[in-house]
């Protein structure tokens, strides 16, 4: 096992580093869905039930935006400090959701915590890379999956569980005690700062990353934002920033995403079919139980039931690629499997609406288990694929983008095949639309996506 954590730590304090690498990555992915559940009694308590949605999608927006900052960030301050202050802002932001008198004090603290979950994220990806070689990193995925398995089974059913029991302050209380674990088991073994980090910082191409991105996550998070007047105006505004981005890249003496990145063609695919694969997996995934309870006449009970089928597969092939990655290592075959079954599983979800009876459950189950491996599989091998193509001195931002890119694609997504389900005016005809559009976004994802002569070669074995 390669570790570089800059100061010497033993492996005691390594696999302490690991275990809060993935606590911190659970407590930032398991917040979203806890608190999801508990939106009801959220809007009762504080008497404002018809703005709780809010309460998601500030979490949502600075979660996003502030990716590739944390990513940068920690290519010049290094890992360890990035993940303590991101600790900390978590925790706070949490004792202030846990305490907030209002909905608009709500919505404000949930800001703040999207901005430490964040780095919590971004932490965990660039972290493992560091800290581990090729090998390890391809044994060690399988936790980072079931890490995000998990927040999505238990999420749900323990904000549901908080808010009928002991409250929903609750939800955001819980944290705290998490984050003091964290924060004592990873402050040794983490990568410290590296000798030859540059300094300086882009603000200018941070203020455009916050502009463009926060326009993107609120069409995607918000279908009245995104049905209404003000859709084409934030789009607008998302596409000059992003034309004003890529001109302060090019000329800023530290820039946020260095446009050397682009220059390995194996991490500019990476990132490209992140994107796409954000678009169509992350996207879509509003609309699948509309079209599973269409096809199938299931209730609302009934059909949240089914989607365990998708975290099913999510986790049943995170097993299967821990097994197997470990003698076939190659990346990119792994990673265009994935796109593969994600073709498969959108496109069988896609005929359900039309199906009916007893095989409209079936063809459901099986698109939805389809779908989550697709997910699972783009996400483990693209991520460790990203890790083994980026230069040391920038591979924090290197992460981020990667992040960034699924995080800001699934936002895209959402939004765009929300506008095609209201532009289709038979609803039934519109899920089956979005769901192909998917699908056909996949396709399109395989001729961009990396090639074998694209990534690195494995290392050779002792």
């Amino acid at each position: 096992m390669h570790v570089s954590t800059g100061v010497g730590a033993p492996r005691r304090a390594v696999e302490a580093a690991f275990a809060a690498l993935l606590l911190g990555m659970l407590m930032a992915q398991l917040d979203g869905n806890v608190v999801v559940a508990a939106l009801p009694a959220i809007g009762a308590d504080l008497d404002d039930p018809d703005a709780v949605a809010g309460v998601t999608a500030a979490y949502l927006l600075t979660v996003t935006v502030t990716t590739p900052v944390h990513g940068r960030l920690g290519d010049r301050l290094g890992r360890r400090t990035v993940f303590a202050a991101s600790v900390l802002v978590f925790a706070l932001g949490s004792a202030l959701c846990a305490l907030a008198p209002s909905l608009p004090t709500l919505v404000a603290a949930r800001a703040l915590q999207g901005v430490g979950g964040g780095g919590l994220v971004v932490s965990a990806v660039t972290a493992l890379g560091e800290m581990f070689d090729r090998a390890e990193r391809v044994r060690r995925q399988v936790w980072v999956t079931a890490a995000f398995g998990v927040s999505a089974l238990a999420g749900p059913p323990v904000g549901a569980l908080l808010a009928a029991g002991p409250g929903w302050r609750w939800a955001f209380g819980i944290n705290l005690p998490l984050c003091a674990v964290a924060l004592a088991l990873g402050l040794r073994g983490l990568p410290g700062r590296r000798a030859d980090a540059g300094r300086g910082f882009d603000v200018v191409g941070t203020a455009l990353v916050v502009l463009g991105g926060g326009c993107i996550v609120l069409l995607g998070s918000s279908e009245a934002l995104a049905a209404g007047p003000a859709a084409v105006p934030l789009l607008l505004v998302a596409l000059l920033a992003a034309a004003l981005f890529v001109r302060v890249q090019r000329r800023a003496p530290a820039p946020l995403f260095p446009p050397a990145l682009l220059a390995a063609p194996g991490l500019a695919r990476t990132i490209a079919v992140t994107g796409l694969g954000g678009v169509a997996l992350f996207g879509s995934f509003t609309f699948v139980p509309a079209a599973v309870a269409a096809g199938t006449g299931l209730g609302t009970g009934a059909v949240g039931a089914t989607l365990v089928a998708l975290t099913g597969g999510q986790l049943a092939i995170g097993l299967v690629f821990a097994a197997l990655a470990r003698r076939w290592s190659r990346m990119v075959p792994w990673g265009r499997l994935g796109l593969g079954a994600g073709v498969v599983g959108l496109g069988a979800l896609a005929a359900v609406p039309w199906t009916g009876g007893q095989g409209a459950l079936v063809v459901a189950v099986v698109g939805m288990a389809l779908t989550g491996a697709a997910l699972g599989l783009c996400l483990q091998a693209y991520t460790l694929l990203g890790q083994s193509c980026a230069p040391p001195e920038a591979f924090g931002a290197a992460m981020a983008a990667l992040t960034f890119a699924r995080q800001l694609g699934g936002a895209l997504g959402a939004a765009a095949l929300g506008w095609l389900l209201l532009a289709v005016p038979d609803r039934t005809a519109g899920l089956t639309a979005v769901l192909a559009v998917a699908a056909v976004v996949l396709v399109a994802a395989l001729p961009l996506a990396p090639r074998r002569a694209d990534e690195p070669p494995p290392p050779p074995t002792p």
